[in-house]
């Protein structure tokens, strides 16, 4: 069994790692608090713009199919973008990520794949199985992206997808439902499904999309077609911006959730210490005391 001083010593470094990690866990939930508002903020702009896409789309009827990103690209292989951390102490929110990669190549066997990687967890975890990074998105990085970073990210994909070396482009980010309950999945981006985005409108509902000023009664300057093509863009930039958010929300909560359960177990363990401690004082109390009694009546 340790000594009083060991016992004492170890006391006192699970103390200190139950302050570190009890800070660490105030800092993810105002950090949480922070991407979530942003991430909430930044839906109206996300709904609007797709529903002037679904309205537009409905207009133009079958010629959307005829446009670039509306049609399987011309070559084989398929480009990732995959969405990680930059920095770890956030339980299984990358082991997670990386287990719906494995499982999607699973059942994309012998399709030749290639990745972009925003977050420096993603880009260590495919180096280390030799597997190549296409692009590695570091700047800015990825807690301090805007929309401006997300719209660089989609046009660079946007330009890939139209070199003619890939068929589709797809997005594997962490989809944030409720502070517990974060999703990673492995979405579409391009080329967009034209039939989902005209049936969008009569989904949603909304009379603009369905009623009889969707299709002529509406005058627009310049024409639906140059306006489809000039929102597209905004609206693959806005996908983007909002699985970035969506990640750095989850990834927030996930820390935060881990860093709680750390300060929990730390303080489980330093009572657990603390009763170890104080029984072991009271047995070398008690010897003193008997050692004491001994000698007396020895004196005697």
């Amino acid at each position: 069994m340790a000594s009083i001083r060991e016992l004492r010593s170890r006391i006192k470094s699970v103390g200190s790692i139950r302050q570190i990690t009890r800070a660490m866990e105030m800092v993810a939930t105002t950090k949480l608090r922070r991407f979530q508002e942003r991430a909430v903020a930044s839906r109206p702009y996300s709904q609007e713009i797709s529903g002037m896409v679904t309205r537009l789309a409905s207009m133009l009827g079958d010629d959307v199919g005829d446009r670039p990103l509306f049609k399987k690209g011309a070559g084989e292989r398929t480009l990732i973008l995959l969405v990680t951390s930059d920095r770890g102490l956030c339980g299984a929110y990358n082991s997670n990520v990386f287990k719906v990669l494995e499982t999607w190549l699973l059942e994309h066997p012998g399709k030749p794949v290639d990745t972009f990687v925003y977050g420096r967890k993603g880009y260590q975890y495919l180096t280390r199985r030799g597997r190549q990074v296409e692009r590695f998105l570091v700047e800015p990085p990825l807690e301090q992206t805007d929309y401006r970073a997300a719209a660089r990210a989609a046009r660079e994909l946007t330009n890939a997808f139209l070199s003619g070396k890939y068929s589709e482009v797809v997005v594997l980010y962490t989809a944030f439902e409720s502070v517990v309950r974060y999703v990673p999945k492995v979405v579409p981006f391009l080329p967009i499904e034209a039939a989902a985005v005209q049936a969008g409108g009569a989904k949603a509902g909304d009379p603009k999309a369905s009623g009889p000023g969707a299709s002529g009664d509406v005058l627009l300057e310049p024409d639906a077609g140059t306006l489809f093509d000039r929102l597209v863009p905004r609206y693959l930039e806005t996908r983007i911006y909002n699985a970035l958010l969506e990640s750095l929300t989850s990834e927030y909560a996930s820390r935060r959730v881990s860093m709680k359960n750390a300060t929990d177990a730390a303080k489980t363990m330093q009572n657990a210490l603390k009763r170890v401690y104080n029984r072991k004082r009271q047995e070398n109390i008690t010897k003193e005391l008997l050692d004491i009694v001994g000698g007396s009546e020895a004196l005697r």
